[in-house]
């Protein structure tokens, strides 16, 4: 039975796509770059995921990840590349501004939270950003806790993140490691975190994607509400 749900917060309660769309488009109106078009946010979008996966993979660090992605953007749209600290500092800001939750997923947490079940976000984003989004979706209010990789000093999918968060936990209950499920949207860093910490894992898959990795995958849903019939 599951009693402790790990929530990944971009891509599985919050839509991340459209909240990246803006951020960016904003930063571009800041530092007077241009028109921003949708297929130039792909682009980026397609090398920041890049970043962060080398960076699961412990590859570089997480400052190289926020500089190097836009550098590497900067570069390939002909931008002016020293701009590319300053505009990710002011994008980190503005990625928190907005929210936009996937599947009605603060209506879920809530009666979830009601049921008495135990919830925790788990992420790799930024401190700035992912404060300023739980503050403005109000799952600070919600969740018991926040887990973010720039307070405890190690990334998803590394088993020293969920070593800590399992320590916190341990302060509120008793619970056994088949009774905390983590869900999230990311095979390289929710999943393969899961498995590494040898915890249940719910892939959240709204695009019907394939499982490539060859992860463990105890649960599978295209919509969070699907959640209800397994816990």
């Amino acid at each position: 039975m599951i009693k402790v749900i790990l929530w990944d917060i971009d891509g599985t309660l919050l839509n991340f796509e459209r909240a990246e769309n803006y951020a960016v488009k904003k930063c571009f109106e800041i530092f007077e770059l241009g028109v921003c078009t949708d297929e130039m946010v792909k682009r980026y979008s397609m090398i920041n995921t890049k970043y962060w996966e080398r960076l699961e993979r412990n590859e570089i660090t997480k400052q190289e990840v926020l500089v190097g992605r836009f550098r590497e953007f900067f570069e390939t749209e002909g931008l002016p590349i020293e701009k590319a600290v300053p505009f990710n500092d002011e994008y980190q800001v503005w990625l928190g501004d907005v929210v936009f939750f996937n599947d009605n997923a603060k209506m879920l947490v809530t009666e979830l939270k009601e049921q008495g079940l135990m919830q925790f976000a788990v992420t790799n984003g930024t401190l700035t950003a992912q404060r300023k989004k739980l503050a403005a979706s109000g799952l600070d209010k919600l969740l018991e806790k926040a887990f973010i990789s720039d307070e405890i000093g190690v990334e998803k999918p590394n088993t020293a993140f969920f070593d800590r968060v399992f320590a916190e936990i341990a302060k509120v209950g008793n619970f056994k490691k088949e009774e905390i499920l983590i869900v999230g949207d990311s095979l390289t860093s929710d999943i393969q975190g899961g498995n590494n910490a040898n915890i249940p894992c719910c892939w959240y898959n709204p695009k019907g994607d394939q499982n490539t990795k060859g992860l463990r995958i105890d649960y599978e849903i295209q919509n969070l509400n699907e959640l209800k019939k397994i816990i």
